[in-house]
């Protein structure tokens, strides 16, 4: 056992199915098996997709995995077993039900699914890729949807100034979103020295490797002796909060993108009355009738396709789906060494 993780091993529990599907479900705490299932016919404006990858969400699947939160909080209300984690796929189009227009057999879309080899969705919640953008890159557009969110509620200006704490998923994702909202300078803060490749390729001017509370004299160097504006917590460590309080300008922004499952841990501190700082979370439901799912990832996948949304080297890991227990052992036990972690169901 290391950082509360166990290893743990999965058994095939595979009877002939239609389709051969096939789906990775949590059992119990730290118990993880794939499945036999069926998925059924496509009803009307529903689709089959044969799935291609899905992105395992390492924060919320990793707190869901080893039951990481507080009695009461949402996360028990939600979590309940058998769980089906995942909401990050990308396939084809198999077969189409009655009244679906838009899609056809053989589209490549995107849709919201746990990790299984094949999903039946409706056809309104698939979202078509370019063509030449590869499977692997358009996998992370639930993500990007995720930290589309932050952006937004930052409320970025042209030339403007932020700080990421963090460089996992989320954090490599919001550097990106600001990069393309004209923020001139984008800082991330993370104590994992491999990660800053990725976020310099992403669009940070520039990265320091430290803890965040032992990082205030180089954030303000990188400043040039100026506070960023905005702040993006994408940790979901509760000890992170009052760090990230303490580094924002007078009048700052503080953005919550990373959801702790141990929310009475995060403690305000007095920054917040005698500079007059904002406190804004964000999270995947914030959709409003401009910007939801369809909207955002639609302008992502426009984005990625063109070349303005860099997704270069940010999958660290490809797993077959029998082997997700490997999976979420490495995932809890070498968190520093992962970064986009895909289960591949092609030819599975």
């Amino acid at each position: 056992m290391e950082n509360g993780a166990c290893v743990v091993f999965a058994r095939d529990m595979s009877t002939p199915e239609p389709h051969n599907s096939r789906r990775i479900v949590f059992t119990g705490k730290q118990e993880v098996v794939i499945e036999p299932f069926d998925v059924g016919a496509p009803g009307k404006g529903e689709v089959i997709v044969k799935t291609h990858c899905s992105l395992m969400s390492t924060g919320t699947e990793n707190i869901v995995f080893n039951r990481l939160f507080d009695p009461g909080t949402h996360w028990d209300n939600w979590v309940k077993y058998p769980f089906y984690p995942g909401y990050s796929s990308v396939g084809t189009v198999e077969a189409v039900g009655n009244e679906v227009s838009a899609l056809k057999a053989g589209d490549r879309v995107g849709f919201r699914a746990g990790h299984r080899s094949h999903a039946r969705v409706e056809a309104k919640s698939c979202y078509l890729i370019p063509e030449g953008l590869p499977f692997e890159q358009a996998v992370w557009f639930a993500l990007t949807k995720i930290t589309f969110h932050g952006a937004h509620v930052a409320g970025y200006q042209l030339g403007d100034s932020v700080l990421v704490i963090g460089a996992g998923p989320i954090g490599q994702m919001s550097v990106r979103w600001a990069r393309a909202s004209g923020v001139a300078s984008i800082i991330v803060v993370d104590t994992v020295p491999d990660r800053m490749e990725l976020a310099k390729a992403g669009g940070a001017t520039e990265t320091i490797t430290l803890p965040i509370d032992q990082a205030r004299d180089a954030v303000l160097k990188a400043g040039d002796g100026k506070l960023p504006r905005v702040i993006i917590d994408s940790t979901g460590n509760a000890a992170v909060f009052s760090a990230a309080l303490g580094l924002a300008a007078t009048y700052g922004k503080v953005v919550i993108m990373g959801d702790t499952g141990r929310p009475a841990q995060q403690v305000l501190t007095s920054d917040v009355i005698t500079r007059g700082l904002t406190i804004v979370g964000a999270h995947d439901g914030h959709n409003t009738d401009e910007w939801n799912e369809s909207t955002i990832t639609k302008l992502f996948f426009n984005l990625a396709a063109s070349g303005r949304f860099s997704l270069e080297g940010l999958n660290s890991h490809v797993f077959k789906p029998a082997d997700c227990a490997e999976a979420y052992a490495v995932a809890n036990k070498s968190r520093a060494t992962t970064m986009g972690i895909v289960f591949e169901w092609a030819n599975h």
